[in-house]
């Protein structure tokens, strides 16, 4: 389906008291006259639970990228590396957040790194502080942007971790990787907390009002297979036309990250009269268009497809409305 429109729209609904208040004085027409035209697409459908380390819209991005969709072991930062052109040789990759974990009695919380005022200067001093305790446990960091770093190492080939998204403004206990497997990590984040919370670093960043950072979140580990050898008289591999990612607004993920369901309905709104609306006009013309819609647990996809008579009777019939699906995301 390479040439097919894909629209992939992550938090579409949530089990939260707040999206099911939001929920029911929403009005999306575009969507609910989309969705009567399109086929379920059992592919790009599947079920998890709120507590699986890769959120739904993950996994949906992963399929449509052909990456491997283990939970927990999607390999983001390989990708991001490839994409960048870099090579990965087969190695365990992963993301690094610096972060900062609010301690309370009974929470350990972290908070949103975009949050914390990191500009590309703090980041690089931060990360040349905490590189060399990271290296001593053969983890190489490597700076990509002020609130994400990569990491490699053959601990990361195979350790599932929870996606930053699942974690944020959450108790970061319920998510940690398995601490038979991760015992490095667990014990860096101990040393790590005990050299910042006295480190000049944050001494000056408190100073002028700005949030310490104590810590730091692993994500997005996994490897990619080397690119593949030439053989025969062919002097290079042929190069693999690289796939086009979904369109993946971001607008009613960020809303509901931070629980703001006036904002998440008002997101959706603007969805309904701009890219769904869009996809609409398009699978109204006949371009194959295909739709996933993600929650916090399951995805529902549904794609552009021939119908039988009696198919699209039904439809006229029993249109399938959005209030009828969203239940179950």
């Amino acid at each position: 389906m390479s040439d097919t429109t894909h629209l992939l729209i992550p938090y579409a609904a949530s089990t939260s008291g707040g999206c099911q208040q939001a929920l029911q004085g929403l009005a999306l027409p575009h969507l609910d006259r989309l969705l009567p035209r399109l086929s379920p697409y059992p592919a790009q459908s599947d079920s998890g639970e709120e507590t699986s380390f890769s959120a739904p819209h993950e996994r949906a991005l992963a399929r449509a990228l052909h990456l491997p969709v283990a939970d927990g072991r999607i390999p983001w930062a390989a990708w991001h590396r490839r994409q960048q052109g870099l090579a990965n040789d087969g190695q365990g990759w992963a993301f690094v957040a610096p972060c900062q974990w609010q301690v309370s009695t009974d929470h350990v919380t972290l908070r949103d790194p975009e949050t914390l005022g990191l500009d590309d200067a703090a980041s690089r001093a931060l990360l040349a502080i905490v590189a060399p305790w990271f290296a001593e446990d053969g983890i190489t960091l490597v700076y990509d942007r002020p609130t994400r770093w990569l990491a490699r190492s053959p601990l990361f080939a195979t350790l599932a971790t929870a996606s930053l998204e699942r974690v944020l403004q959450r108790d970061v206990r319920a998510w940690m990787p398995d601490v038979g497997a991760a015992r490095t990590l667990h014990r860096l984040h101990s040393e790590m907390q005990m050299l910042l919370y006295t480190h000049v670093f944050n001494d000056e960043r408190a100073a002028r009002g700005l949030p310490v950072i104590n810590s730091f979140w692993v994500h997005g580990t996994g490897t990619l297979p080397a690119p593949t050898q030439a053989t025969g008289s062919s002097p290079t591999p042929p190069v693999a036309q690289p796939l086009t990612p979904p369109t993946t607004p971001t607008t009613l993920r960020d809303a509901a990250l931070h629980e703001d369901w006036r904002a998440w309905a008002a997101a959706w709104v603007a969805l309904d009269a701009g890219p769904v609306a869009s996809l609409l006009r398009q699978a109204e013309s006949g371009t194959p268009v295909q739709l996933t819609l993600c929650g916090e647990r399951n995805t529902l996809g549904f794609h552009s497809a021939p119908r039988g008579l009696v198919q699209r009777f039904q439809s006229l019939l029993r249109p399938q409305r959005f209030k009828d699906v969203r239940d179950q995301l």
